[in-house]
């Protein structure tokens, strides 16, 4: 169980505060089901999440020295490999619904790659790509940002400067 000030990620809401515990406010339950309160840290809204609940991803934010260890080890984690262009978008979207970091750094390289091949082909990149290439810099980013103290901008230019293929 969490505590009060703690900072988890929640599903494909990345990075939130735990805000408050307990049964919420104004609805009348039977059995007084306990939720989070959560606030998203870059969005600013609120999300309600049953405490008992296993359909949503709810974890920890890493640590400072798993995030250090993280940046260190990206050189070295592999792209997804080749994709069915048809089940392109699902395998993007299930790789973001893992929460797994190392699965954002995989996609995040995955469409670097892939925009690197269309432009030299005279192609733009896909609305798809831009779209989860976004979304995983946003939920890897935003979690660096806060492991490490920093804002998601500083981890972004650290991380392209020292990481090829990002």
């Amino acid at each position: 169980m969490f505590k009060i000030g703690d900072y988890v990620i929640h599903g494909s809401n990345g990075a939130c505060r735990v805000d408050r515990i307990g049964p919420l406010s104004g609805v009348s339950t039977t059995g007084e089901k306990e939720y989070y309160t959560l606030t998203t840290c870059y969005s600013n809204s609120t999300i309600y999440s049953p405490v008992d609940s296993t359909k949503v991803l709810l974890r920890p934010i890493m640590t400072k020295p798993e995030a250090e260890k993280l940046i260190a080890e990206m050189k070295d984690i592999p792209e997804l490999g080749e994709i069915e262009e048809k089940r392109r978008e699902q395998e993007y979207r299930d790789r973001m619904r893992t929460g797994d970091c190392k699965d954002l750094v995989r996609l995040l390289k995955t469409i670097q790659n892939r925009r690197k091949t269309r432009l030299a082909m005279g192609k733009k990149s896909t609305a798809n790509d831009e779209k989860y290439f976004r979304m995983a810099e946003d939920g890897l980013f935003g979690e660096l940002a806060i492991s490490l103290g920093m804002s998601r901008d500083e981890v972004r230019e650290y991380v392209l400067k020292n990481v090829d293929g990002i």
